[in-house]
């Protein structure tokens, strides 16, 4: 099955979700904030945030893996996606990156279901349609690798972020065929 066909975008509650594991849109200090970040962990409890301290924050860029302790996921992968400031301070890389970074974690925790929010489109402001190429095509990319990974679900808690994803994978697999 072509990589592209191992991703699916859907809308959902990322935190209800029955995945190996969830990513996290983190900040630095892995210490919890607004949007995905304080949804994910309100719902997992409070044995993430002191796991999280104990992992000393994370640079953007990266990610770091804890256990999902009341989430349906085992394991959360807590990305720090860049804060958008118009494109030119390496943003796309960063948030590349944060996906790659993910799907190595994927592979040492041997992962095999896994969710992704929309990195960096919430308060960091990366604009959606460009953030959507970027992590599909590196997703992708780290799939061609990585066999064992069955699915990877991008997650949309809503209808627009969901449409974007779905367009540009529909645009993905009418180029391969």
């Amino acid at each position: 099955m072509p990589s592209n066909q191992r991703i699916e975008a859907i809308r959902a509650d990322i935190t209800q979700l029955e995945v190996d594991a969830i990513v996290n849109a983190a900040n630095r200090s892995l210490l919890g904030g607004g949007g995905v970040d304080g949804a994910i962990h309100r719902a997992a409890g409070p044995r993430l945030l002191e796991a999280c301290r104990k992992l000393g924050g994370c640079p953007t860029g990266k990610a770091k893996a804890t256990p999902g302790f009341n989430l349906p996921a085992k394991y959360v992968l807590h990305a720090v996606g860049p804060v958008w400031h118009g494109g030119d301070r390496g943003e796309d890389e960063l948030l590349a990156s944060c996906y790659r970074e993910c799907m190595r974690l994927a592979r040492e925790y041997d992962v095999r279901t896994l969710a992704f929010p929309a990195i960096s489109c919430g308060v960091y402001g990366f604009p959606l349609e460009r953030a959507a190429p970027i992590a599909i095509r590196t997703l992708t990319e780290a799939l061609d690798a990585n066999p064992r990974i069955e699915k990877v679900y991008l997650v949309g808690f809503d209808e627009t972020v969901r449409h974007t994803y779905e367009d540009y994978l529909s645009q993905l697999r009418e180029s391969d065929d």
